[in-house]
């Protein structure tokens, strides 16, 4: 009879003890539950609160035109397309002349590229002395990025686009010229209220050779200057 009393409560006692740790087990699997639907939630609402305040200019694709540009000085100063720019390629490399304009896509979030573009010009490149050495067309076939800046402050007349679009930033495109060389252009604007490290002008690459020193434009010359928009 004592052993199976002792037996009866040893039983009791261990299924008490298991009931009990079951118990606790399933508070702490709630506790769990709600600790990572409060995580989950403040990550949702952290994400919600980022995409509703995203300017709308840098919140999805952005569809943009470019442009190596003509300037009448005024003040204002009247931008027009079909200009001209210029950048040297080191080591007694010459210069290459390029005339252009197009339009691209870029994805949102400004992440790579993309092959929604458009556009070319006319390129010549030039010997150390000045020489030609060739010349031609070539067109654009894909976005290799592109970064804005923040856009213009106002002040110039614009006979390209909506001057409230005018933007300041960087693109680097890929080409084809026609006489069946492939090249990078780069397309950098530094316009009214941009920020400081933007080139003004382009740079490119041809074949082998690399024309990646911008020539920066000069006070009163018609030259070396480009303009993006970006559509609102």
């Amino acid at each position: 009879m004592a052993n199976d009393s002792s037996m009866k409560r040893f039983t009791w006692e261990h299924g008490a003890r298991e009931g009990t740790q079951t118990q606790l087990s399933k508070r702490r699997d709630a506790m769990n539950k709600q600790t990572v639907r409060g995580w989950l939630l403040g990550i949702v609402t952290v994400l919600l609160a980022t995409f509703t305040t995203m300017p709308a200019a840098f919140a999805g694709a952005h569809h943009v035109r470019w442009d190596i540009i003509s300037v009448v000085f005024g003040p204002p100063n009247t931008l027009n397309p079909g200009g001209v720019a210029d950048a040297n390629a080191p080591n007694n490399g010459g210069k290459i002349r390029l005339t252009g304009s197009g339009t691209f896509v870029a994805p949102a979030g400004l992440q790579g590229g993309s092959a929604a573009a458009t556009g070319g010009g006319t390129w010549e490149t030039f010997s150390p002395t000045g020489t030609s050495t060739g010349s031609g067309t070539y067109v654009v076939t894909g976005l290799v990025r592109f970064d804005l800046a923040n856009f213009q402050l106002p002040g110039n007349i614009d006979n390209i686009g909506n001057i409230a679009e005018a933007a300041n930033g960087n693109a680097v495109l890929r080409i084809e010229y026609d006489d069946g060389s492939r090249g990078i252009l780069g397309v950098y604007c530094h316009g009214p209220g941009a920020p400081d490290g933007i080139a003004e002008g382009i740079s490119a690459t041809k074949g082998f050779k690399t024309y990646v020193e911008v020539l920066a434009p000069a006070p009163g010359v018609d030259a070396n200057r480009t303009l993006f928009h970006v559509l609102k």
